[in-house]
């Protein structure tokens, strides 16, 4: 039985892949210790085979924030996750996943340009938020070793049931309103229960490296917000009425612009970077949109 520590309670992440290994697993046992506050420093790490570290700050409106807030980013989603994993470097715990993001890569491409990431494209990111992953994954792979395993995820945009972030926006729109702009996008995405069981190959091989998962499919906006609304009942009218205006609104930037292209770019891993050994796409899309929508889950 492999015994897996999540720090960070009260995660979405964390409390999904909690959810996932009592349902699924016989060979995976998960506790989860609270980060917040000094008390996790008083914590036992010994006998734990891996930490699964999902303490962290979400991405925030990075065009409002003050210094403190930036400095606050990087002790959070930097200091503590190298701190936390000398911890359990010393307790002698064999493995350390450390929940990235693609956004490590900078923003999407804008309307119109497509950007795809390969094996050889370089770290950039484009604020505060993700320049905090990458000095996080930077201390951590110096403390990768033979005996102490440094697993770093960078996912695309993640969603599932009660996830937050571009999801339940988009889940919003699609309820309200009866069309929707046909931008032809693509989006590289994760749903939650894919990520959960790749997550649970990680431990279970004791893995050590950078990885990528996503669904097999690139997904366009419009196609999701129309799958949404038809888990509901509803058909959504798609149209490209709206494509000079958003066009225009990328140009101009500002707000309105990086939602623009937030919404409507395009940003996608290459398929062959997410491949692994074992199938972890255990979800279709449209399967993870109707098991996101349905009400009794």
């Amino acid at each position: 039985m492999k015994r897996v520590l999540i720090t960070g309670a009260g995660s979405y992440i964390g409390t999904a892949f909690e959810k996932w290994i009592e349902d699924h697993s016989d060979s995976v046992a998960t506790e989860t210790l609270d980060m917040k506050g000094q008390g996790w420093r008083e914590h036992d790490f010994r006998g734990y085979d891996s930490v699964f570290h999902v303490a962290g700050l979400a991405h925030a409106d990075v065009g409002k924030v003050t210094e403190e807030t930036k400095r606050l980013y990087y002790k959070v989603n930097c200091d503590l996750a190298v701190e936390c994993a000398r911890k359990a470097k010393t307790a002698g715990v064999g493995q350390f996943i450390f929940m990235s993001s693609i956004i490590v890569y900078g923003d999407s491409a804008g309307i119109g340009k497509r950007k795809v990431i390969t094996a050889d494209t370089p770290l950039s990111p484009a604020n505060f938020y993700g320049d905090s992953k990458v000095q996080a994954e930077e201390g951590l792979r110096k403390l990768d070793g033979d005996d102490f395993c440094v697993v770093i995820l960078r996912p695309p945009m993640i969603y599932g049931k009660g996830s937050k972030g571009n999801y339940p926006l988009l889940a919003k729109l699609a309820g309200r309103l009866p069309f929707f702009p046909r931008e032809d996008n693509q989006r590289s995405m994760l749903y939650i229960g894919n990520l959960c069981r790749f997550v649970e190959l990680m431990v279970e091989n004791r893995e050590r490296g950078i990885f990528y998962p996503q669904n097999r499919e690139y997904v366009r906006t419009a196609d999701l917000v129309a799958a949404i609304a038809a888990e509901h009942g509803k058909r959504m009218r798609l149209t490209g009425i709206f494509h000079p205006v958003l066009v225009l609104l990328g140009k101009l930037g500002g707000k309105l612009g990086a939602l623009s292209d937030k919404a409507f770019g395009s940003l996608v891993y290459e398929k062959e970077m997410s491949e692994y050994r074992e199938e972890y796409r255990v979800y279709g899309f449209r399967e993870s949109v109707h098991l996101t929508e349905r009400e009794d889950v």
